[in-house]
């Protein structure tokens, strides 16, 4: 495989790796209150982080969506603050790296940031409750750089259903159809990971441009609420949407899933939130592993989702999203940022072509981009939305 690894290398300079969501932010936050000099990721920082600079060099990555995620815990204006600290926190990053870290608000600045040898760094708010049912709010942090939203995190929103909550409006309302609507014409991507399939369908009805999955899997490999079903997957040829892998061992692995239950019930028993990341929990989470050892999933188990998630839904509409420094657990072979190689090996031993890789790590993701950009230019007539979420769902 070393031969593989190399060879991975070589077209990752050439296309590297847009990855679709990255909490580091959360993590910085988490962990160090947003000091950046605690927590400086021009600074090896394995053991405490899955980022830093070195290692997203060494992986290849080229351009990266930061999440802006704040949790659902987070309700109204709190959720709204505490998502402004988030995006001050990866302006602040930019800020600070800027022979590294590019800032991109368009796909040809995706491009652009490629050609001067920078890691072009765009925003994505994971959660509607992070507006707060806001259409202004919504159009300030699209003002600020947010390029997409997942509409809703692990709870349902007033408007939209979550994938692991119980159905409370049967998909989208009518205000959460005009949350799509108004990021249409802003030209915000509309990120379907975390929701329920009957809200990615109704985004799908709705949408007049691409969607994406920032960080989801196949349905059909393991069979997880968080995961895309085939009758989604098939649908976005037709939107010109992609899906974005994810390397989370629960979202990938079937083993997985009953054990990360019952780790997740562990962690809340010794009163952490089960998402926690920090030294403090890790430790409980170690001491879990210990006595009740996890399923480990790899390279090989992301492969297979992305095998079918070719077959389904075609070269074109498939992309990375890792979900690095969001979870406590990783593939044994895909640990950090460094380890994108490691996937592309294991494609070109599958026999993808190098064309076929060139469209997952960067060409997709930079088009999907763009042509939310062009259906914005094509709706620049439609003034902006001002509707409430009484005034349509009462």
């Amino acid at each position: 495989m070393t031969g593989l690894v190399d060879e991975a290398r070589e077209l990752l300079a050439s296309f590297p790796v847009v990855d679709g969501h990255n909490d580091l932010p959360w993590a910085l936050r988490e962990h160090a209150g947003y000091d950046l000099d605690r927590l400086d990721i021009a600074a090896d920082q394995t053991g405490r982080l899955h980022t830093d600079l070195a290692r997203l060099r060494a992986g290849g990555v080229g351009a990266q969506f930061w999440s802006v995620y704040v949790r659902t815990g987070m309700a109204g204006d709190d959720a709204v603050s505490a998502t402004l600290e988030q995006i001050d926190c990866v302006d602040r990053l930019l800020a600070r790296y800027p022979a590294d870290l590019a800032p991109a608000l368009t796909a040809d600045d995706m491009e652009a940031a490629r050609a001067s040898g920078r890691i072009a760094s765009l925003k994505g708010a994971e959660g509607g409750h992070s507006i707060n049912c806001s259409m202004a709010t919504l159009r300030a942090q699209y003002a600020l750089g947010v390029r997409y939203m997942t509409l809703t995190h692990n709870d349902n929103v007033p408007w939209a259903d979550s994938a692991t909550d119980e159905p409370g409006v049967g998909g989208l309302s009518p205000f959460g159809r005009e949350v799509v609507r108004e990021m249409n014409r802003l030209g915000m991507l509309v990120d379907l990971s975390h929701v329920a399939a009957t809200t990615m369908r109704d985004a799908l009805d709705t949408s007049e441009a691409p969607v994406i999955f920032s960080h989801s899997s196949a349905r059909a490999v393991c069979d997880h609420p968080r995961n895309i079903p085939d009758d989604v997957l098939s649908r976005l040829p037709g939107n010109g949407g992609v899906a974005m892998v994810t390397f989370v061992p629960k979202f990938v692995l079937p083993a997985a899933v009953d054990w990360t239950r019952r780790a997740d019930e562990n962690m809340r028993a010794h009163g952490f939130h089960h998402l926690d990341t920090t030294p403090e929990a890790m430790r409980v989470h170690a001491a879990f592993e210990e006595a009740d050892p996890r399923p480990v999933a790899t390279a090989a188990t992301v492969a297979d989702h992305l095998d079918h998630m070719r077959e389904v839904a075609g070269i074109a509409h498939i992309g990375i999203g890792g979900d690095f420094d969001g979870t406590a657990f990783t593939p044994s072979d895909l640990s950090d940022v460094s380890a994108y190689p490691n996937l592309i090996a294991e494609l070109l031993a599958r026999k993808w072509s190098r064309t076929d890789l060139a469209m997952l790590t960067w060409q997709n993701a930079v088009r999907v981009l763009g042509d939310a950009e062009a259906v914005s230019r094509s709706l620049s007539a439609r003034p902006p939305s001002t509707a409430t979420l009484t005034s349509l769902d009462a």
